[in-house]
């Protein structure tokens, strides 16, 4: 029998699914499908990375919704034009479904999987699901992609209707799913993986703290930040469903994290060599000193700044650092150790279990400076100053560094004026020197 293949990505949910409910009221039963691709896999360092267990763990789940349905998922391992070489000769595949990514490889890799669906006749659909408003949907007047968010979100919010987002139906055609050989299915062990004891936070977060993200959103010491970053990068929850519980509890400060999320998306879509080079040209020479010792010092959370080494030590502990100590340390590694903000975003993309490149490369220019939409590279936040307003009584800082305050905690390894100084004067040699 002729069937559609759905290929999961970035979306490990049957619910809300854009492509999946387009696939599913095609005409054509439909075969789920996910690649453990080891073009990615590859570049992790860390054997038992949570984020490999999740994803295990969130197909496994879909494997047994679609069991429940009398369908099948299948799992694969391997470069995707190879599966879907060996696909197309086991299936009698009429189209491939999937939804839209975004990040540089994927639209290398999509190329690639065009390219060789269309060789036998068979057409790839694709379908935008991981944000409200992508690539040149929301422009300026004169065409051109936002640079600066604040217009960005002024013009999001005047396009938005309901219908933006209104929940896809995939989960009412379930009974569509084709039952089909499943084929050997690829273990952790198999792609030299280990599960991983890390936690991983729940999606049930969110709307516990909704209602007083707001007021206390930038206190580290606070559990009221909703720690969905993790489920929005695999699609385990739908942005559409976020934004309508934020709309109805009038949630603007959370709706605005949304949106910036939106933002980065479309940035690096428009400007895909920002992932590996600065956006603006005149910050692209900066003369940075790249201590490895003090990065060093720096990623394992011993530099004599309390702030910066809770922020880094909980990072390595838990995969997660609570988001205004990330601009604190962000800052701290950029401007303070003069260290290139790629060497702090490579670092942060091999831990962060929320890693998200559009937004991670974007935070860090926006701390840099370097970005499309930046603070100003002039701006330098103190780690003392920022300790001060948002741990004042140290309650995080002690979580995380409890030698402080004893003679068992080091000195600073540099000094902020100093270092301040040292900063804006490589910043506006970079600047001065840009033809």
């Amino acid at each position: 029998m002729k069937v559609f293949l759905f290929w999961h990505r970035r979306d490990l949910r049957f619910e809300d699914n854009a492509g999946l409910a387009a696939a599913l009221q095609g005409g054509q039963p439909v075969v789920p499908l996910f690649i453990f691709d080891p073009e990615i896999l590859e570049k992790l360092e860390n054997r038992q990375d949570a984020r490999v267990g999740f994803i295990y763990d969130e197909v496994q789940r879909l494997t047994e919704e679609a069991q429940a349905a009398s369908g099948t998922l299948l799992v694969r391992y391997g470069r995707p034009e190879e599966v879907f070489t060996e696909l197309l000769r086991e299936l009698d595949v009429a189209a491939v479904y999937t939804n839209h990514d975004y990040e540089p490889y994927a639209a290398t890799r999509d190329q690639a999987v065009t390219k060789l669906l269309a060789q036998h006749n068979v057409p790839l659909h694709t379908y935008k699901d991981q944000v409200i408003f992508e690539k040149d949907e929301v422009q300026t007047k004169t065409g051109q992609p936002y640079k600066i968010y604040g217009p960005y979100k002024r013009a999001w919010l005047a396009r938005l209707t309901e219908a933006d987002y209104r929940p896809h139906p995939s989960a009412d055609y379930l009974r569509k799913l084709a039952c089909v050989p499943a084929g050997s299915r690829p273990t952790l062990a198999d792609m030299g993986f280990e599960q991983s004891k890390e936690p991983i936070p729940g999606r049930q977060l969110a709307f516990r703290t909704l209602e007083q993200y707001a007021d206390t959103r930038d206190l580290p010491a606070r559990d009221s930040t909703s720690r969905l970053g993790l489920h929005l990068r695999f699609g385990t929850i739908s942005i559409r469903q976020l934004v309508q519980r934020a709309l109805e509890a009038k949630a603007e400060i959370w709706l605005s994290e949304l949106i910036w999320r939106d933002f980065f998306m479309q940035l690096l879509w428009h400007f895909p060599y920002t992932a590996h080079e600065s956006y603006d040209p005149k910050l692209r020479n900066i003369q940075w000193r790249n201590n490895e010792a003090e990065f060093q010092a720096w990623c394992e959370g011993r530099t004599g700044y309390p702030l910066i080494d809770a922020g880094m030590r909980q990072l390595n502990a838990t995969g997660f650092m609570h988001n205004r100590v990330r601009m604190a340390t962000a800052s701290f590694l950029v401007k303070n150790l003069l260290i290139d903000w790629k060497w702090g975003e490579a670092y942060f993309a091999a831990k962060l279990l929320d890693y998200e490149m559009a937004s991670n490369v974007g935070n860090w220019q926006w701390v840099a400076g370097t970005g499309a939409d930046s603070q100003p590279w002039f701006r330098i936040f103190s780690p003392d100053s920022q300790l001060t307003k948002f741990d004042k009584q140290h309650a995080y800082v002690q979580q995380w560094v409890p030698e402080f305050g004893t003679s068992r905690y080091p000195r600073p390894i540099v000094e902020h004026p100093s270092t301040r100084d040292r900063a804006l004067a490589a910043f506006r040699a970079s600047r001065d020197g840009h033809q």
